[in-house]
C-alpha cells in the first residue's frame, strides 16, 4: 500500500491555487448568457458521501480518484438529480429521454484545486457512457471556460448554480497520464516543438 501511495505522491501538486469566489458582475454575466441556472443538486450535496474506495486504472494502478458511495436515502435522490443535471447539460433540459439513463459511478478527486466529482452516466440500453464534472465554482476557472468557448471553434458547455460549477467532459488524455506516459517521449517533444 505504501508503494501505491508513494507513486501517487510524486505527481501530486505541492501547492494549490486558491478558489476565487464568483462576484456579482460575473454572476450577472452568467445569468445574462444562460450559464447560471437552478439545478436539482449542488456541489455540497455530493460532499455527504459515507465512504470511498480508491479507483484503479486498467493496469491496476491507483489513480487520483476515489469512487464514493452514499446512504440509501441520499443515493436515490442524488441519482435522479444527477441524471436531470446531465439532461440540462446535454439537451437544454429535455427530460423525455432520461428514463434509460442512470448514474453508474460517482468519483471524487481530493487533490484537485476544485476537488471535483466526476459523474459517469450510462445508457441502460447499450451500456454507452459519458462523464460530466461537478466542482466548486471558481471565478478563474469560469473565466477560462468562457474565454475558451468564445475563442475556440469547439463549443464549451458549462453551467453554474451559486457555488457549483457543472462542466461537460472534454475528451483527451488526463494531464497526469500525459505527464507520466507521454511528456518525455521524443515523438511528443517533436510534436510540441513544432
Amino acid at each position: 500500500m505504501h508503494q501505491a501511495v508513494d507513486q501517487i505522491e510524486h505527481i501530486r501538486p505541492s501547492r494549490k491555487k486558491p478558489i476565487f469566489p464568483v462576484n456579482e458582475q460575473l454572476r450577472q454575466y452568467l445569468v445574462t448568457h444562460g450559464r447560471e441556472i437552478k439545478l436539482p443538486a449542488a456541489y455540497n450535496d455530493l460532499l455527504r458521501f459515507t465512504y470511498s474506495i480508491p479507483l484503479k486504472d486498467k493496469f491496476g494502478k491507483n489513480t487520483l480518484w476515489e469512487t464514493v458511495s452514499y446512504d440509501m436515502r441520499e443515493s436515490q435522490w442524488l441519482r435522479d438529480s444527477l441524471v436531470k443535471i446531465y439532461a440540462v447539460l446535454k439537451t437544454e433540459g429535455d427530460l423525455s429521454f432520461i428514463s434509460h439513463l442512470d448514474v453508474a459511478r460517482i468519483d471524487f478527486c481530493s487533490f484537485g484545486n476544485s476537488q471535483p466529482f466526476r459523474i459517469r452516466i450510462v445508457n441502460k440500453f447499450n451500456d454507452n457512457y459519458d462523464h460530466y464534472y461537478i466542482k466548486q465554482a471558481d471565478a478563474s476557472r469560469i473565466y477560462g471556460l468562457e474565454l475558451e468557448h468564445l475563442l475556440s471553434p469547439n463549443r464549451i458547455t458549462f453551467l453554474t448554480n451559486r457555488n457549483t460549477l457543472i462542466e461537460e467532459h472534454i475528451p483527451g488524455i488526463p494531464g497526469d497520464v500525459f505527464a507520466e506516459d507521454h511528456l518525455h517521449n521524443p515523438i511528443t517533444k517533436q510534436t510540441l516543438c513544432r
